[in-house]
């Protein structure tokens, strides 16, 4: 049987060798991006996503040839960045945030890369927009990195939405490991272990939580 705490945890040294050896490097448009979000909202700037897990993101726009992206919070647009420009010709994405302050600094990274007409935000309540989508299943892609207390509700108004063979990516699932501090009750931890919990009892999904990032779990139908 395999040993899963072979896991490798990155030390800055390790973390400098995986980032100097990405295909294609740093990119100087999320670079700017990072740093204006640090300017203009401070310690919120740490929502943002890095350039790793961003170039996940894309790489899974790519391996799934998604045409339609849901993405459920987007703060000022950094994983939006990754995954519209990755997506095809005729590619879009529709962008859930519950607030537009952030929205100009998202457009101005968007415009910059190239793809804002790729973008549509819609502000407001998610669950509210979520429902509001067509029925049929034509989403290939969803990316969830919004309030915690409602990534389950998110989930399940995105799975009969979803293509055969499509994927929904759900960020922060390990919580800077609160997930397994038992001395952390608040809100966010205690939805977040509940939203880890109900995933891995679910018969009718596939799931893994990949250790990047904050911790990144990989949903499909079965």
């Amino acid at each position: 049987m395999s040993d899963p705490t072979r896991t490798i945890g990155l030390s800055a040294e390790l973390a400098a060798y995986v980032a100097t050896h990405a295909n294609p490097g740093p990119d100087p448009i999320a670079s700017r991006l990072a740093a204006t979000t640090a300017e203009r909202f401070g310690a919120a700037a740490r929502m943002n996503i890095e350039q790793d897990q961003g170039r996940l993101l894309a790489l899974f726009v790519e391996l799934l040839g998604a045409r339609l992206v849901i993405e459920v919070g987007t703060f000022t647009g950094m994983s939006a960045l990754w995954m519209a420009r990755a997506l095809p010709d005729g590619g879009r994405m529709i962008c859930f945030d519950i607030t537009d302050r952030y929205l100009d600094t998202a457009r101005e990274a968007w415009s910059a890369a190239g793809v804002e007409d790729r973008i549509e935000l819609r502000v407001g309540p998610a669950a509210h927009g979520l429902a509001e989508l067509p029925t049929a299943a034509e989403i290939d892609l969803a990316f969830i990195d919004a309030d915690k207390t409602g990534y389950a509700t998110y989930l399940d108004l995105l799975l009969p939405r979803l293509r055969p063979g499509g994927v929904i990516l759900v960020d922060n699932t390990l919580w800077s490991g609160a997930v397994i501090d038992p001395t952390r009750d608040d809100a966010d931890t205690v939805a977040i272990r509940a939203f880890n919990d109900l995933v891995a009892a679910r018969d009718d999904l596939t799931a893994f939580i990949l250790p990047i990032g904050d911790g990144l779990t990989v949903v499909r139908r079965r």
